[in-house]
């Protein structure tokens, strides 16, 4: 015990399988099998009414499937019946031909020799039968029906001699008792395996004969009902324990471990520690093989309760390294330690994993200041078109608003806010200055009149508002990639202290001057 503390830490402890004294559960009563531990299936057929005369049929399979004890008395007494027959016809042929009056006289020729009775008789059928061949006993050649009757003879006996040592000898080579030198684990346990969650179980060959073609195969066999309403009972699922990579075909040379990795295909996916005390299921276990020393198929079957699947438990290893081989410890086969297992189920933790991390989600006040930072404010139309001149696309060379759309920008900042998130979803082309103007709005302001004038300002304050709601991506995709351009002469800058309208470009002076 204190070195499988060493290796294995303090945190282990050895379970013995005898759980009795381990499990502090209240013991469940005992139910039903359906497979035995031993392999034999616990099924009883009834009622088979006018079904029983294909027994008959298959005669040899039925003999060959009756037990020991059945076959040795049908044995001995089909010998004996037929020994008895024979040598009474023996004896009946003699009786009529009179030979049995005329035992002892020397000058008659009987069909038998030295056959006066019915031992006399039964001796020389089994002197026959069995081709001993003492002397004494013989047929002669004036009897016509002792020779049909000796060729009769002959026949029924290679008949029966076939027939009942060949049931004996299938019977004796059959690989049932191979498969007492297969062994299974009393136990399956529940643990985490590379990360999984496994069900897992051992098997073992106490022979040195190899098992050719060891295949092993799960049943679990439970009860449902159909979401149609159907009662289904001992339905049988099928447990993959490595059908699709090969981890089902076995090198069954010393004890392995067989896994079911539970998944969402898996029928034990909401299956949990807790909800493992209310279940009630038997997974049936087959290994399959071909004897390597017969050459027949055998077959050893066990099967495992909900009473005989331990949660949080791993088996202790049994394969030892010595001196120029392997030891197998089959004293430590069926035992197996606690290990740390999470109690929920596979589907329980998938549930925990897929949801959000707190720390992940986002908070509403950052998702609406996100959503602000991609809306232009009025104060900062200027550094945009700032970058807009500098990239040469074709602008004026002032890169400021009018003087006009200023004032009205100052005066009605807080309404110019609300219409620019209603116009936020608008493309249209971003005009900033003067120069980037549309043509028709370029004959508005040249037209005079104050009608003009009110019709210009308000198809200069709609372009204004059009910009203000562009995001600084799609600024970049929208807008054309830059072009070297030669760099614009310098235009003159009015004195700092001078009119509003000394600040318009010189199109625009122009315009007024003339109006």
């Amino acid at each position: 015990m204190a070195a499988l503390r060493r290796k294995f830490g303090e945190d282990y402890q050895v379970v013995n399988t005898n759980r009795g004294t381990t499990f502090s559960a209240p013991v469940k009563k005992k139910r039903q099998r359906f497979v035995e531990k031993n392999g034999r299936c616990n099924v009883q057929h009834g009622n088979l009414g006018g079904e029983t005369s294909r027994y008959i049929s298959d005669l040899f399979t039925t003999l060959v499937d009756l037990k020991w004890r059945w076959n040795l008395l049908i044995f001995v007494l089909t010998y004996t019946i037929a020994w008895l027959v024979m040598a009474s016809m023996w004896w009946i042929i003699a009786y009529i031909r009179g030979d049995i009056n005329h035992g002892h006289d020397s000058t008659y020729t009987p069909c038998v020799a030295n056959v006066y009775n019915f031992p006399s008789a039964f001796l020389f059928f089994i002197e026959t039968e069995a081709t001993i061949g003492y002397g004494y006993r013989y047929i002669t050649e004036k009897c016509p029906e002792g020779i049909i009757l000796f060729l009769f003879q002959s026949l029924l006996g290679s008949i029966v001699d076939a027939f009942l040592i060949g049931c004996m000898f299938i019977k004796m080579s059959q690989p049932k008792k191979r498969a007492e030198t297969l062994m299974f684990s009393q136990d399956a346990v529940i643990s985490n395996r590379d990360g999984k969650l496994c069900l897992m179980f051992r098997v073992g060959n106490l022979r040195n004969s190899h098992m050719v073609s060891a295949q092993i195969r799960c049943k679990l066999i439970k009860s449902r009902q159909t979401p149609e309403g159907e009662f289904l009972p001992l339905d049988q699922c099928e447990l993959d324990v490595g059908f699709g990579t090969g981890a089902d075909q076995l090198f069954l040379v010393s004890p392995l471990t067989i896994c079911h990795e539970i998944t969402p295909k898996s029928p034990f996916f909401e299956l949990s520690q807790r909800s493992l005390m209310n279940e009630q299921f038997e997974i049936v276990v087959i290994l399959e093989g071909i004897v390597e020393t017969t050459g027949m198929t055998c077959q050893a079957r066990t099967s495992y309760t909900e009473d005989e699947v331990l949660w949080g438990h791993r088996f202790l290893p049994v394969m030892s390294l010595e001196e120029g081989f392997f030891r197998v410890d089959y004293s430590q086969f069926h035992n197996h330690f606690e290990v740390p297992t999470p109690p929920h189920s596979v589907k329980e933790h998938e549930e925990k994993t897929s949801l959000p991390s707190p720390l992940s989600t986002p908070a509403l006040g950052e998702s609406r200041g996100g959503r602000r930072e991609r809306v232009f404010s009025v104060d900062c139309i200027h550094a945009a078109e700032e970058r807009g001149g500098a990239g040469g696309s074709g602008g004026s060379g002032g890169g400021r608003l009018p003087s006009k759309l200023q004032r009205m920008s100052s005066s009605g900042k807080e309404d110019l806010q609300r219409k620019v998130l209603m116009l936020s979803s608008q493309h249209s082309e971003k005009a900033c200055s003067t120069g980037d103007l549309p043509l028709k709005l370029q004959r508005l302001s040249s037209s005079p009149g104050p009608e003009a004038e009110t019709r210009l300002q308000l198809k200069a304050l709609k372009l204004g508002f059009e910009p203000v709601t562009q995001s600084t991506g799609d600024l970049h995709q929208l807008s054309p990639p830059p072009t070297p351009t030669p760099a614009p002469a310098p235009t003159p800058q009015p004195p700092a202290g001078g009119r509003p309208e000394d600040n318009l470009p010189a199109k625009l002076r122009r315009m007024n001057a003339d109006r």
